[in-house]
């Protein structure tokens, strides 16, 4: 059982067949207590601020997810308090791969989801960025 109230949870693969996605989402999330936002999250190292995984998008998103993973638990939460999350990409030819992994550690989550496809990110290394919202019940 989730954490919080998912409305109309689905999976990406009943949404979109032709991307081979398998993604648990939903379209709303109803969440009571204590909000955590997340800055967007790169392929960095949270100590060493160096950018790790150029011009890999699995790697990337692994890193970002880890990373995600880390501060939300440092935060006294889990990943399945996430409600929300923002995928930010500079090629639309990465989603399917970005999506795949980030998948991989939000399944069972549901969480409300929102991609983009941006010019650039803060550095040129960068070519996927994701975002989360958390709410850690009381």
């Amino acid at each position: 059982m989730t954490a919080h109230k998912r409305i109309r949870p689905f999976n990406t693969k009943d949404t979109y067949p032709e991307q081979k996605l398998d993604n648990d989402l939903c379209q709303a999330v109803v969440a009571r207590g204590t909000m955590v936002f997340l800055r967007g999250q790169v392929s960095q190292d949270l100590e060493t601020r160096e950018s790790l995984h150029p011009g890999n998008a699995i790697l990337q998103a692994r890193k970002s997810m880890e990373n995600i993973k880390t501060l939300i638990e440092e935060a006294g939460g889990s990943l399945d308090h996430i409600c929300r999350i923002v995928v930010y990409l500079t090629d639309i030819r990465h989603r399917q791969d970005v999506y795949r992994e980030m998948g991989a550690w939000l399944k069972g989550v549901f969480p409300c989801s929102t991609g983009l496809v941006v010019t650039a990110l803060a550095r040129p290394e960068w070519i996927v960025e994701i975002e989360a919202t958390a709410v850690i019940p009381d």
